[in-house]
């Protein structure tokens, strides 16, 4: 309240008595309204004024209530780490000088495409059959629009084995974010599966493997993988 609104109200010298009555106050929506010459409404605001602004007040908390929980899920993911163990998924790290070859040049792809902080990447073998490597490689960083590089990524592998027919989502696991495979047209089968959060972004293929049987192993091979700080 301001201090001209204090200095202008008539002393209580100069103030009519109050009449107070002992009927009970009608307070029906709109009593005592009335239109004045120009015909607007005076007196206690209208109903239809207090559903304008009580509709705006819930989409007002509506709006906080998704950047809350955007805030969160950044919060949640940002701080990962990936690491490449000796065994993963039932598969074994192939430590040759020609796995390690192909690791360092998907990487230095992918850091041609997104900026990382940390990447990390690996050929692992399966020792039930030895013609179905593992192709996996990733990086850790603060990503705003997961699902956007993810999209990035897959164009980025199209570019050299063929386009990426059928890709769609997979169930993500606990980590949460966006997990995605698709199949490339080229010659046999080749699976290529990758996921996105907040925090990493990483992608393997899957040589002989069609997308049902590789998205599982997909999920297994992040849960081996990625973890958070």
């Amino acid at each position: 309240m301001s201090d001209a609104n204090l200095f202008d109200r008539p002393s209580a010298a100069d103030s009519a008595p109050v009449d107070v009555t002992p009927e009970p106050f009608d307070i029906t929506p709109g009593f005592g309204l009335e239109d004045d010459p120009d015909g607007n409404r005076s007196g206690p605001m209208s109903r239809r004024r207090l559903i304008v602004l009580g509709a705006a007040l819930l989409v007002g908390v509506a709006g906080a209530a998704v950047l809350g929980s955007f805030g969160w899920r950044i919060a949640q993911q940002k701080d990962t780490t990936l690491a490449i163990p000796a065994q993963v998924a039932g598969l074994t790290l192939d430590e040759s000088a020609r796995a390690r070859g192909t690791v360092d040049d998907l990487l230095t792809g992918l850091a041609a495409d997104i900026q990382l902080d940390a990447s990390a990447g690996a050929v692992y073998t399966d020792p039930v059959r030895a013609n179905r490597p593992v192709l996996f490689f990733g990086g850790t960083t603060l990503i705003w629009q997961p699902e956007r590089d993810l999209d990035r990524l897959f164009k980025l592998v199209a570019d050299d084995s063929g386009e990426i027919a059928g890709l769609r989502g997979q169930p993500a696991g606990d980590l949460g974010g966006v997990l995605k495979c698709g199949t490339s047209g080229q010659g046999d089968t080749l699976t290529v599966c990758g996921w996105a959060d907040h925090g990493s972004v990483g992608m393997a293929m899957f040589p002989g493997r069609e997308v049902d049987e590789a998205a599982p192993l997909m999920l297994s091979i992040r849960n081996g993988v990625q973890t958070r700080n």
